[in-house]
């Protein structure tokens, strides 16, 4: 007897050390907000054992010690940017007027792209016509084809595409594919994979996993590459939240239908997007993109107007996305437009949005009725008083699960791309958007916005106030698991 206890005693001594350590680690991490701290201390401690284990598998934004080195030596290797001094900036800075050209600014610090001018752009209202758009700039490219979907299904549209990508590199196109090795299963398990290396696509399986539990070894395995980038030629480039998929989605049939937008770009933009795709490829591929990156800009579009792209990431600043989104906030002189999915803020955003009502900008949000992610769902709809109570109009889009990333300022300034205003888009996925000033194009995406207002239900404080206790904490509950996740 005496024998285990002295044996319990040494398990719980060396559970105890372990506890103290990992609560050492935590609050010695860089970068870890005081809330996602607290958050993981009470985690550890209320759950000894699986709190140690979920913290080594979810608590560390790592890629790998191999893929951080990688994509530093990518970095460090490519060319420079070529138009980050000269006439092409002072021109497209000449085109921003004053009260926006700090949001670019900050752009310019977070990939080190400036503001380009002379791109013009268009909008592809859904899903089917985006990809029948990508298709139809596919068919008519001479050079090269490069692809990359955090989702990517073997289904209609997903064939479609596989296919057009075929017959491009039967004409002697270059077709580059990265695809998200999670995301993208079940194309990269599929023939239509096979049959795409057979025809001399060259395919990438982005981030792979691997082994499950030897993968986490490696680097943290959920981790993903969430971009959505389609560039033609170095003349053409997408841009927005469409994965390459049917809207049914069939994989979560009973959301559907997605609701997604893209801008169709032309113009030195495609550059910047070109940057952020070579990358993602010469991080996995063993082929330098150099020489293609070191050729002239395309021309310039004399009516055109300023972009930049703004790639994020585990291993790009801390809080650039939220940055972002918060400077655009506080950019808003009288309106201010945003469509999400995914609603998980860090507190300074949630701030942010707040604030901008509590000022006098006509501020709305609108995220889907019914969300695909039950967490998210939830942690969402416990911010929805704070935002009421501020004078943000909430509204609940009814007509599927609406994807949309998008951002509207005064109809002026636009942000359009794959992050969701969710702590996964800020520090575990790699996005990419385009920021971009222009009337005509942001009308555009603003009629878009107000088309999900026209097919959602307002949220009020009367409908907050009528859910049920057991609901209302619920949804509490689950956000304060946010920082966690």
């Amino acid at each position: 007897m005496i024998a285990t206890l002295h044996q319990s005693l040494g398990v719980f001594a060396f559970t105890t050390l372990l506890e103290i350590a990992v609560i050492v680690r935590i609050l010695l991490r860089r970068h870890r907000d005081p809330a996602a701290r607290i958050a993981w201390i009470v985690v550890v401690i209320a759950l000894p054992l699986l709190g140690l284990f979920g913290y080594l598998l979810l608590g560390e934004v790592n890629i790998g010690r191999a893929r951080a080195r990688r994509l530093q030596a990518v970095l460090e290797g490519m060319p420079k940017i070529t138009w980050q001094t000269g006439r092409d900036e002072a021109a497209s800075a000449g085109t921003i007027p004053d009260r926006y050209r700090h949001l670019f600014e900050l752009g310019h610090s977070i990939s080190g792209f400036p503001p380009v001018s002379g791109n013009v752009g268009s909008v592809l209202p859904d899903s089917n016509a985006a990809i029948n758009a990508m298709i139809a700039d596919i068919e008519s490219a001479t050079k090269h084809v490069h692809v990359l979907f955090y989702i990517w299904l073997p289904d209609h549209n997903g064939i479609k595409m596989a296919e057009a990508l075929k017959r491009a590199s039967a004409r002697g196109v270059i077709c580059r594919v990265i695809a998200d090795d999670l995301g993208s299963r079940r194309i990269i398990r599929s023939k239509q994979w096979r049959e795409m290396h057979m025809a001399g696509v060259r395919l990438v399986a982005g981030l792979p996993i691997g082994n499950l539990l030897l993968g986490q070894l490696q680097g943290r395995i959920d981790l993903r590459n969430h971009r959505k980038i389609v560039i033609v030629d170095d003349r053409v480039t997408y841009c927005g939240s469409q994965n390459c998929a049917d809207p049914e989605f069939r994989v979560k049939a009973k959301y559907a239908p997605w609701i997604d937008l893209m801008i169709r770009f032309e113009g030195p933009i495609v550059r910047q997007n070109q940057f952020l795709f070579a990358s993602d490829w010469m991080t996995h591929a063993d082929e330098d993109l150099g020489e293609l990156l070191s050729k002239p800009l395309p021309s310039t579009i004399s009516h055109g107007f300023p972009a930049q792209a703004i790639g994020t990431g585990p291993t790009v600043r801390y809080s650039a996305m939220p940055e972002t989104f918060e400077s655009l906030m506080f950019a808003a002189r009288s309106e201010i437009i945003a469509t999400t999915p995914y609603y998980v803020p860090d507190e300074s955003l949630h701030n942010a949005l707040c604030t901008t009502a509590y000022r006098g900008v006509n501020a709305t949000i609108i995220f889907p009725a019914r969300n695909d992610s039950w967490f998210v769902g939830s942690a969402s709809r416990s911010y929805y008083a704070d935002l009421l109570d501020a004078g943000v109009k909430v509204y609940e889009y009814k007509g599927g699960l609406l994807h949309t990333k998008s951002m509207t300022v005064d109809g002026e300034v636009t942000l359009i791309g794959s992050a969701n205003m969710d702590r996964r888009s800020f520090d575990l996925n790699y996005e990419n958007n385009i920021l971009f000033y222009d009337c005509a194009l942001t009308w555009a995406v603003r009629e878009c916005q107000q088309n999900y207002v026209s097919k959602s239900s307002l949220i009020t404080k009367e409908t907050v106030a009528s859910w049920p206790i057991q609901l209302r904490l619920w949804n509490n509950l689950i956000a304060t698991l946010g920082p966690v996740l």
